[in-house]
C-alpha cells in the first residue's frame, strides 16, 4: 500500500504540470480530477515496477538497497512502461493526445514528458518508502 500512495501522491504534481502538453487539458475542475486519476494509475504502474524487481531479484526488499542492478531494472521497467502506455493510448485506442508543444522521442513519437516520468520518480518514491 506504500508503494501505491507514494507513487500516487508523487507523480500528482507531476501530472499537473505536464497536463498542459496533453490536449482538451483546458478546465481547470477536470484537470485536477484527470490528473488525479492518471496519478493513481501511476501508483499502480510502480506496483507494477515492483513485482518486475521482485520476479528479478526474488526479495521483497530489493528496493530498499537497490544498488546498481536495482537502479537498472528501475530504469528498464521504467522505460518499457512508459513507451508501452504512451503508444497504445495515444495511438492504439486513441485515449489522449498531445498537444505541439510536447516534445517527442525519435523513432517511438511518444511523450518525453512521460518518459521522464516513469526514470525520474520511480527511484524517488522507492527511496521515501
Amino acid at each position: 500500500m506504500l508503494i501505491f500512495a507514494g507513487g500516487a501522491l508523487g507523480n500528482y504534481p507531476w501530472e499537473l504540470a505536464q497536463s498542459p502538453l496533453y490536449a482538451g487539458m483546458g478546465d481547470i475542475r477536470a484537470n485536477l480530477w484527470h490528473c488525479l486519476l492518471s496519478s493513481f494509475g501511476d501508483g499502480w504502474l510502480l506496483l507494477l515496477m515492483f513485482a518486475v524487481g521482485l520476479i528479478v531479484f526474488r526479495r521483497m526488499d530489493w528496493f530498499e538497497r537497490p544498488g546498481a542492478r536495482g537502479y537498472l531494472v528501475m530504469l528498464a521497467a521504467g522505460l518499457a512502461i512508459a513507451v508501452g502506455v504512451e503508444w497504445f493510448a495515444v495511438y492504439a485506442v486513441q485515449h489522449w493526445a498531445y498537444t505541439n508543444q510536447m516534445p517527442r522521442l525519435p523513432g517511438l513519437d511518444v511523450g518525453i514528458a512521460p518518459v521522464a516520468q516513469m526514470l525520474i520518480l520511480p527511484p524517488l518514491v522507492f527511496r521515501i518508502v
